[in-house]
């Protein structure tokens, strides 16, 4: 950039050829000629921008698009009983959940029965208190004939 004293020579020059009547109309097309080559700069600053964030945009499409495919890929070769190359098969006996799993029993969960007696709601009608307390009590025992509900099966 110019210092201080260049510039005010470059002044000089320009008052000395051009003459002090038209040094305020050189000024103002010098402004005009400045502004509009800050805006040309700011349009093509702003449509460089906009081309990056649209070619990212698209890279990161194509990379999504990569990873979903190989999910899906994976996931039709789990449905399939193909197991990826790319990733280690897990052995059943040396996996610690197999371990944990084969020292369970059905004996080791806790059955939750709902209580013996049940205390109505103050606010309910007499028959919703009714319908509710024979809705508590546990069902009997399972048999052949009576197979246990949802509630009563134990985790197999």
């Amino acid at each position: 950039m110019l210092s201080i004293p260049h510039m005010i020579v470059v002044f000089l020059v320009v008052l000395v050829v051009f003459g002090p009547q038209k040094l305020p109309e050189l000024a103002r097309s010098f402004g005009k000629l400045m502004a509009e080559f800050r805006k040309a700069s700011n349009d093509f600053k702003n449509a460089f921008e906009e081309e990056m964030r649209d070619l990212e945009r698209q890279a990161r499409i194509a990379e999504l698009k990569k990873q979903v495919a190989e999910a899906n890929a994976a996931a039709d070769a789990a449905t399939r009983g193909i197991t990826n190359p790319a990733l280690p098969a897990p052995s059943p006996a040396t996996s610690p959940l197999a371990e944990a799993a084969a020292h369970l029993s059905t004996d080791d969960f806790p059955v939750e029965r709902p209580a013996e007696q049940t205390v109505p709601r103050l606010d309910a009608a007499t028959h919703e208190t009714e319908a509710s307390t024979a809705a508590s009590k546990p069902d009997p025992e399972p048999t052949a004939d009576n197979p246990p509900s949802h509630d009563q099966q134990q985790p197999a």
